[in-house]
């Protein structure tokens, strides 16, 4: 069921993207009209929100079953009663998800609009209010208190202040205006703060803003499939080379009980400052987060004794995690790709480089993981298939847990070593509405096992090193 038009690409993105899914191997192994009807299904559901929330709870300050309980207070509160359940994944067992109501589709609009840029309009559909930086226009007489429409204008072609917009919108929902169109676009400087507090939102799901923080961190559930994989132990010495915002990060070092080190590294600063507030918010003191290009952190002199951050020396990691820098068209909901095909074949070199020095940094006996957020073979499988020829020192590893599908056709792996790796692929599941009578109906283990497929579109390979040649 697609409430929204599916996701727009450039045109040359697009015809690169046909060719992707519509390559040989898949072609044999699935058909013409199967291997097309996939395409198509991924494609609707990128534009929409995954089915659930999913929030990684911090167990080094709080267990699962009190973060639980106190999250579904909340809940309940900001849902004015209505009992939508929280759920303990039981492959995951930090993780709580919340299903989301949606989409509604009787909901009255109102004339008073506002419209919001189209990252604004994702976090809208995903639990978000409305905060001042987002809006772009408003109708011309909107005050504080008055009931207004949300729209997404999601190709961008809105300008800002504009009292009417007649081009492409997505109806978000309906909220309160907490301030006037003049405050709003106040000449004064850019207002900060909340504009319009949704009540009516087409997607329900909670806003998170300010709820327990320092217990919780929302996080997509593949993301945190990563950590698990990764499985640091305490007292290791752990590389996550392209960190920020250190949900990954964090998640690492909780799950090592913040015992042994956790380098975090990014090459932009104010996103490393990110990475320290994170770390800070939830009490852990073994991330220890640097500024730096992770395509220059292997070092080819000889390092000071006291010296802690990058450049490092060969081995010096037990275990890596490389969440590479990707194009990103896994993001969910997204109905508007806009980079170019320039942009996004210009990922797969900068994913090489980083993983050439991770291999390196890498002892003999350790552990590599590669991630993605994005559905290219170029990105996903491709680079395994170079990584498995280009360093015989690699093998591939199964992975625990593996919840998502195996690997994509397309890239000469064989079908042993598809199985090993894990793509999240949102087209594995029928794109389904959520109401209240549906979700009381609904069995925990079905539910389940709709989170783990109705989610971001991911890629997670696992690599050993044997030796160090």
């Amino acid at each position: 069921m697609s409430f929204f038009p599916k996701i727009a690409f450039q045109y040359e993105v697009e015809e690169y993207l046909t060719k992707v899914f519509r390559n040989n191997e898949l072609i044999t192994a699935l058909g013409t009209q199967e291997a097309e009807n996939k395409y198509q299904s991924l494609l609707s559901h990128l534009s929409h929100p995954p089915a659930f929330t999913s929030v990684r709870v911090n167990t080094h300050l709080a267990s699962v079953k009190h973060v639980k309980k106190l999250l579904f207070e909340e809940i309940q509160k900001q849902f004015k009663g209505l009992r939508v359940p929280v759920l303990e994944h039981p492959k995951l067992q930090d993780i709580l998800l919340i299903p989301v109501i949606g989409p509604r589709q009787d909901l009255k609009k109102h004339a008073a609009e506002v419209i919001v840029g189209a990252q604004c309009g994702y976090a809208v559909l995903r639990g978000a209010h409305v905060y001042v930086p987002g809006i772009v226009s408003t109708s011309r007489f909107v005050k504080a208190g008055d009931l207004v429409s949300v729209y997404s204008d999601i190709e961008g072609k809105c300008k800002r202040g504009a009292k009417e917009f007649d081009g492409v919108k997505v109806f978000l929902g309906n909220g309160i205006s907490e301030l006037s169109r003049s405050e709003i676009f106040s000449s004064s400087g850019p207002l900060k703060g909340l504009g319009i507090r949704m009540i009516e939102p087409v997607y329900l799901s909670p806003s998170f803003d300010s709820v327990l923080p320092g217990h919780l961190f929302l996080q997509n559930l593949p993301s945190v499939v990563v950590s698990h994989i990764l499985n640091p132990q305490p007292g290791e010495k752990i590389l996550d080379m392209c960190a920020a915002p250190g949900g990954k990060t964090t998640h690492l070092a909780t799950l090592m009980h913040d015992q042994g080190e956790v380098i975090a590294m990014d090459k932009i600063a104010n996103k490393v400052k990110k990475i320290k507030q994170n770390a800070e918010l939830l009490q852990l003191n073994c991330i220890k987060a640097f500024h730096y290009d992770g395509t220059k952190a292997l070092s080819v002199e000889k390092r000071e004794d006291k010296q802690e951050g990058p450049p490092f020396l060969p081995e010096s990691f037990d275990r890596i995690l490389l969440d590479a820098p990707c194009s990103g068209m896994g993001q969910r909901p997204n109905m508007a790709y806009s980079s170019t095909l320039k942009e996004v074949t210009s990922y797969q070199p900068l994913q090489r480089k980083l993983f050439t020095v991770a291999v390196k940094l890498l002892k003999p006996g350790g552990v590599l993981v590669y991630s993605t957020c994005t559905i290219t073979l170029s990105e996903n499988e491709e680079q395994v298939a170079w990584a498995l020829k280009t360093f015989p020192c690699l093998q591939l590893h199964p992975q625990e847990p593996h919840i998502g599908g195996e690997g994509m056709k397309g890239a000469g792996l064989s079908l042993d070593q598809l199985k090993l790796l894990q793509r999240f692929d949102p087209s594995a599941v029928t794109l389904q509405g959520m109401d209240i009578n549906s979700l009381q109906d609904s069995r925990e283990e079905d539910l389940i096992s709709l989170a783990n497929k109705d989610c971001i579109g991911f890629f997670i390979a696992k690599f050993i090193k044997l030796n160090s040649k």
